[in-house]
């Protein structure tokens, strides 16, 4: 079987010297916190598309929303909790009578409930002292366990929170029946070498397992998350594609496949549904994930450089530290300026395009032309490139050669085109006018050569390649002789004009070649 996994030595010997867990739950919340991305709203129905999908995926928790927010969400979660669904489903509860009997209603395995303990949170958002903070979280941990269901609880802001006293708080809420705490790091605002530290001290303190729920405010969610597992954390909290308030949260995919590939800790986790997953929750959010996400990004597994290409193809864990398939991912060879001709070459092949030495360094050439301009070329483009060359006569066949064309055009202005040209290696030069640029151009071709006179534009067709403002143009003429012989030709460009003196130079010597 074929490596998947290519990482540093140096991990490995790191990750010897660490005490992981020797299984980490993943706890998804994309349906909780992730809905409280600025903009989303799901419908019962989307949510329990994404439920099912997040099943499938293998997530072991799915926080299936906070019930209290309103009664479309009430029943959105309980559809779910009904689904029959491999996963734990959890609901979310503040320390109130009323969120956790609207969870219990919902008939969900898990109750999530959370009070902040923060001083900044309880001075200034609750006003409530440390003692009162304390005795509400004991009192509806108690209350949630006589009704049968698991309880995890979460200190809200917990990384901000006098250490002493939220040990007393996790402590608490253990021996009143918790059967996992959380440590959210609300705003974001550890370190991993923080993380590490408190989740360390926590493991000393209690004997349940321990969760970490981060954000993403400086980005360093993934990392504070795997900082808390290399300290003892047995369960992370996720969204798919990092989604949540704010920056967003940890993401599930970024953190399932650190501690797979970095780590050799492998969560219950399909990896090969990571990019199935990304995508479905990007079209019903309608949050976009940008191109260089990593994991599932559409850059994620391209390569563009030539360097970097010659290696994946030789070997792939040369610029790859992870199998794209390993999730569901598949590799891309971009073309564009840094593209070299071994790439060139490959995307041919797969476009079932043979080219020989010559032709493929001309498509090379034009390829980083375009890439210059700005232009990433598609396979569609690539495809007419490589006609528009291999329609064309190798060097030593050709009579004629355009070395320059300037045109003028305007709304006040006659268009006009000069261009210079070598015929059988002696140069010319002159110009002409027309009706429009192309005209222009066609007639300054015609004026120069007067060893065409007999050959008639009979077809002159325009197509723009992939659409757009960058499309490329491609324009193929069919020229008829005065013996009625017909040369067709192509010319394949980012300008109109230079496509259409390209396609007529070409016909042109297609025809002289005729004439041998």
């Amino acid at each position: 079987m074929q490596k998947e996994v290519f990482v540093s030595e140096f991990i490995e010997r790191v990750s010897k010297e660490l005490k992981l867990p020797k299984r980490i739950r993943i706890f998804d919340t994309t349906l909780r916190d992730g809905e409280q991305t600025p903009g989303v709203s799901l419908t019962p129905d989307q949510k329990i598309l994404i439920a099912r999908q997040l099943d499938k995926l293998g997530v072991d928790t799915i926080e299936a929303g906070f019930p209290m927010v309103s009664e479309g969400e009430r029943k959105a979660i309980k559809a779910i909790a009904g689904a029959g669904l491999d996963a734990e489903i959890c609901a979310l509860a503040r320390c109130v009578k009323e969120d956790i009997d609207a969870a219990l209603d919902c008939d969900v395995d898990c109750v999530h409930i959370f009070i902040a303990t923060s001083d900044i949170h309880l001075k200034h958002k609750l006003k409530l002292s440390r003692e009162e903070a304390l005795a509400r979280a004991v009192e509806w941990v108690e209350y949630a366990k006589k009704h049968g269901v698991v309880v995890e609880f979460s200190a809200e802001d917990a990384t901000r929170t006098n250490l002493e006293f939220l040990k007393q708080v996790y402590q608490a809420v253990v021996k009143a029946g918790a059967n996992r705490i959380n440590v959210p790091d609300t705003v974001g605002c550890i370190t991993p070498r923080g993380m590490n530290y408190l989740i360390s001290q926590l493991k000393q303190a209690v004997r349940v397992p321990i969760s970490v729920h981060c954000h993403n405010d400086f980005g360093l969610a993934v990392s504070n998350s795997l900082a808390g597992v290399e300290a003892g954390a047995e369960q992370v909290h996720v969204t798919v594609n990092g989604l949540g308030e704010r920056a967003g949260n940890a993401s599930l995919e970024e953190a399932v496949m650190g501690l797979r590939a970095l780590y050799g800790v492998k969560p219950r986790i399909k990896t090969e549904l990571l990019v199935e997953t990304s995508d479905l929750v990007e079209r019903l959010t309608g949050v976009m994930v940008p191109p260089n996400k990593a994991i599932v990004g559409d850059n994620a597994f391209a390569h563009e450089a030539g360097i970097h290409v010659h290696g994946v193809l030789e070997f792939a864990g040369t610029y790859e530290p992870l199998s794209p398939e390993l999730v569901g991912h598949h590799r891309r060879l971009v073309l564009g300026k840094h593209a070299g001709a071994r790439s060139v070459n490959e995307q041919l092949k797969d476009l079932g395009v043979e080219v020989g030495k010559e032709q493929l360094l001309e498509i090379t050439k034009r390829v980083k032309e375009l890439g210059d301009k700005g232009k990433v070329v598609t396979d569609t483009d690539l495809r007419a490139i490589a006609e528009s060359v291999l329609g064309t006569l190798p060097p030593e066949e050709k009579v004629v050669e355009l070395k320059e064309i300037t045109v003028l055009t305007g709304s006040t202005v006659t268009p006009t085109a000069s261009v210079r040209v070598t015929v059988r290696g002696g140069e010319r030069a002159g110009s002409g006018t027309g009706v429009g640029p192309v005209d222009a151009a066609i007639n300054a071709i015609r004026n120069v050569m007067k060893e065409i006179s007999a050959l008639r534009l009979k077809e002159y067709h325009l197509d723009a390649i992939t659409g757009g403002s960058d499309a490329l143009a491609e324009v193929t003429v069919k020229l008829e002789d005065d013996k009625g012989n017909l040369y067709i030709a192509k010319g394949v460009r980012e300008d109109v004009v230079i496509a259409s003196v390209d396609a007529m130079i070409n016909g042109i010597n297609r025809y002289f070649a005729g004439r041998k």
